[in-house]
Order: structure tokens, then sequence, then C-alpha cells
């Protein structure tokens, strides 16, 4: 008879443990934030600017991979862009469509927003433009500067607007060159926007 009650004594003092057991890690796993769910937060505000964003059309003759490259970089800032491969023939007549002055042509050319961006110009100052609204035809990046967006090909050391060289060869090659963001106002004279 003693064991029976010795048994039943021992399971109830078990049962006990275990459940003290299980309080207690429960509790320490919510002091812990392991059982209560993520909190949930609000989108950043980055998020919401770039959500009501206009949409980036680039039109670039085919095939042509720093476009693609520069189509990346202003993807990975946010904006959605489409491209557009166009035979090279029918560029100058898209740039004259959209009133891109000829002495800043690039070989690629987008319009976003009722601008026009011309070239290799940084997402910033895509992003900059679509802030703040200005009266202007858009923004140009003339030629097709080392180290831009998409003519990548830099030193992650070197700052803002540095140049190097390259002295594999005889003749040094520049891999980054200083270059402006000009933005074109609506009369077609340009200013400085942005210095790289």
């Amino acid at each position: 008879m003693l064991r029976p009650a010795l048994r039943q004594a021992a399971r109830r003092s078990a049962g006990r443990a275990h459940t003290t057991r299980v309080v207690l890690f429960s509790l320490a796993c919510l002091w812990l934030g392991w059982l209560m769910p993520p909190p949930v937060r609000a989108a950043s505000a980055n998020t919401n600017t770039n959500a009501a964003l206009p949409p980036v059309l680039v039109y670039a003759p085919s095939p042509c991979l720093a476009c693609i490259d520069w189509a990346e970089h202003l993807r990975s800032h946010g904006l959605v862009v489409t491209m557009q491969d166009r035979p090279l023939a029918d560029m100058p007549r898209i740039k004259r469509w959209l009133n891109v002055p000829s002495a800043l042509e690039s070989v690629h050319t987008a319009r976003v927003g009722g601008y026009f961006i011309e070239g290799h110009v940084p997402a910033e100052d895509i992003l900059l433009l679509l802030k703040e609204r200005p009266a202007a035809r858009g923004l140009a990046v003339p030629g097709l500067p080392r180290g831009a967006p998409g003519r990548e090909n830099y030193n992650p050391v070197c700052d803002t607007a540095c140049t190097l060289l390259d002295s594999a060869g005889n003749e040094p090659t520049v891999r980054r060159e200083a270059f402006n963001t000009l933005l074109v106002g609506k009369d077609g004279r340009t200013s400085v926007y942005a210095r790289h």
C-alpha cells in the first residue's frame, strides 16, 4: 500500500516540477523576447518615398552593357526601371523628341517624371531631381565618364571624384574621372547640379 502512495506522490511532485520548469522557461522566453511576435514596423520613409516615384523608361541601343549596368544601379536605389532596346539609328530621333541638347548627348536616354535623363546620371541626382521638381528639361552627364554609374571600374578606397591611373601599360589609363551632372533648364541653359 505504501508503494502505490509513494509512486503517486512522486508523480505529483514530478508533475509540479515539470510545470514549474515549463512556467519558468516560458517566462524566460518572454523576457528574452523569444515568444513575442516580431514587432510590426511601419515601412521606412525611403520605401514610402520610392513607392511614389514615377517609373524610369530607358532607351538604349542594343547591345549596351554599360546601359544595362546603369539601369541596375537605378534599381538598386529603389527606382522602377524598364529598358527599351532600340536600334542605334533611332537614338538621335529619341534625343530630339525629348529635347536633349546635342552637346550633352551620351549613349542612352531615359524619361522619368516629365524629365529626360541623359547618360550615366547617378541615382542620387535623379532622386533629388524628383524631390525638388525644378522647372527644367532634365539632367545630363555628357559623354562616358569613367567611374560614373554603369561605367565603374573603381577602387573602393578611392573617395568621390578622385582619379586613379592604371600603370599596367606604358600609357596610364584613367579608371575614374571627375564628372558633373548638369541640370538643363527650360531655356536649354545648363548649370552644375552635382559634382562627382
